[in-house]
């Protein structure tokens, strides 16, 4: 057995303080079933962090950007262990209710789309009674909203997905290996969260079926067992899903996709979801001309907003098993160019017709492309098809390996290489690709 963190012991007093004695809520239709959407636009506008305006940020400029949020007297602050190298992990409390939500972000270093989300529902939690709100009063009264943001911290660090040891968080749910795995499990343990938020970013390539458009959000109540079945707990994870769905449609209508339900006993959302906690995973993905996931963070505002107020006044119980079952599903990733129809030339061969396919480095940002696929690329989707048929593709060097005379054409190499109107080197350019040589 585990030894229990005095920090979470702590912790765990602290919230059975909070929730002690207040009265259970009854099902009850919303005000409005939808009255978070306006909501939560003038939250992720007005209460934005604005010292957080990149994904790329640190464990330090993170909690320096919400230190004067955290002096409100409406937010407990519990430290709850440190990372690998022994930067504080913290849990933020709001709200006294009988209900208890758990929201943990950033468990893979490079998603902090939904870090920056907690970051400006915090600043709005912490507003002062003279700037009352009916939905935060009902969170509030309703709710015990417990929050782990960044819990990669050094992740984060390097804006890598793993930890300092290398190990994916997210599949270390069995062997508890890393210290912020065993920080989560602990939290949850001492508070036993009726609902879980699992907040993550998902391929920034996702496309949605049918139609492949780019997904902006993906939503799944993860399965709790291989038969994939839909007990109580999954039950109501996806009865909240599908209420976020219903008010996001109107935000980016058409960019929610459904992601892949099959079980995996490695990752914590799913355990979550078996050890009774109703969860609900929200993937953020990418949208048009968002390359450091502002818009998408406000979405993830949205979102959050509408499903608490949902869960505080139980009218997620009158959405439709169907708003969830219909959404489309994320289907394979995209890339982000292909050049169709050209011809290559590589010095010493005839020109070959090949089509040629490469991703940026940085999906959203762009940058420095490297070589994905050569060949027949007919049926491959990208975000940007180039016509180049009866031109011609020169490489240079760097995209080729040199031995013993003969050349190779690489894949993965980076992306340098002119598309002339003939296979003369000299011939003339139509347009060029990568940084020249």
């Amino acid at each position: 057995m585990l030894p229990r963190s005095p920090y979470v012991a702590a912790f765990a007093a602290l919230a059975v303080l909070a929730c002690s004695g207040a009265p259970r809520v009854t099902t009850r239709p919303s005000p409005a079933a939808d009255c978070c959407l306006d909501l939560g636009r003038r939250v992720a506008t007005d209460q934005r962090v604005g010292a957080i305006t990149s994904r790329r940020f640190t464990h330090a400029q993170y909690w320096s950007a919400l230190e004067p949020a955290l002096r409100a007297k409406s937010l407990r602050v519990t430290p709850v262990g440190a990372s690998t190298h022994g930067r504080a992990l913290r849990a933020v409390t709001f709200g006294s209710g009988p209900t208890t939500v758990f929201l943990w972000s950033q468990m893979h270093g490079d998603e902090s789309t939904a870090t920056m989300a907690l970051a400006d529902l915090l600043t709005w939690f912490a507003l002062t009674d003279n700037q009352r709100d009916a939905v935060r009063d009902r969170i509030a009264s309703q709710l015990t909203v417990v929050m782990l943001p960044m819990l990669n911290p050094d992740g984060a660090e390097l804006f890598q997905r793993e930890n300092a040891f290398g190990v994916d968080i997210n599949r270390d749910v069995r062997r508890l290996s890393t210290t912020e795995a065993r920080v989560l499990k602990a939290v949850r343990d001492s508070i036993k969260p009726q609902f879980g938020f699992n907040l993550h970013d998902q391929n920034a390539r996702t496309l949605g079926r049918p139609g492949n458009q780019r997904v902006g959000i993906a939503l799944l109540a993860p399965a709790a067992e291989v038969t994939n079945d839909f007990g109580p707990t999954r039950a109501a994870a996806r009865l909240v899903a599908a209420r976020i769905r219903s008010v996001l449609e109107r935000e980016i209508p058409g960019r929610i996709a459904r992601y892949d339900d099959t079980f995996n006993a490695r990752a914590f959302g799913d355990l979550m979801q078996a050890w009774g906690t109703s969860t609900v995973l929200i993937e953020s993905g990418a949208i048009p001309d968002d390359p450091d996931k502002q818009r998408l963070r406000r979405v993830n505002v949205i979102a959050i907003l509408s499903a608490l107020d949902a869960i505080a006044t139980n009218d997620f119980r009158n959405e439709q098993v169907d708003t969830y079952m219909s959404m489309p599903v994320n289907s394979g990733a995209a890339v982000d160019v292909v050049v169709r129809g050209a011809s290559v030339v590589i010095p010493g061969h005839p020109p070959t017709r090949v089509d040629i396919s490469f991703n940026y480095d940085d999906a959203l940002r762009q940058g420095r492309a490297r070589v994905r696929e050569i060949g027949d690329l007919d049926d491959v989707v990208a975000f940007d098809t180039i016509s180049a048929a009866g031109l011609f593709i020169h490489p240079t060097p760097a995209m080729l390996t040199e031995q013993d005379g003969k050349r190779w054409l690489r894949v993965g190499s980076p992306v340098q290489m002119t598309l002339r109107r003939s296979a003369d080197p000299t011939g003339e350019v139509v347009r060029e690709f990568g940084a020249r040589p």
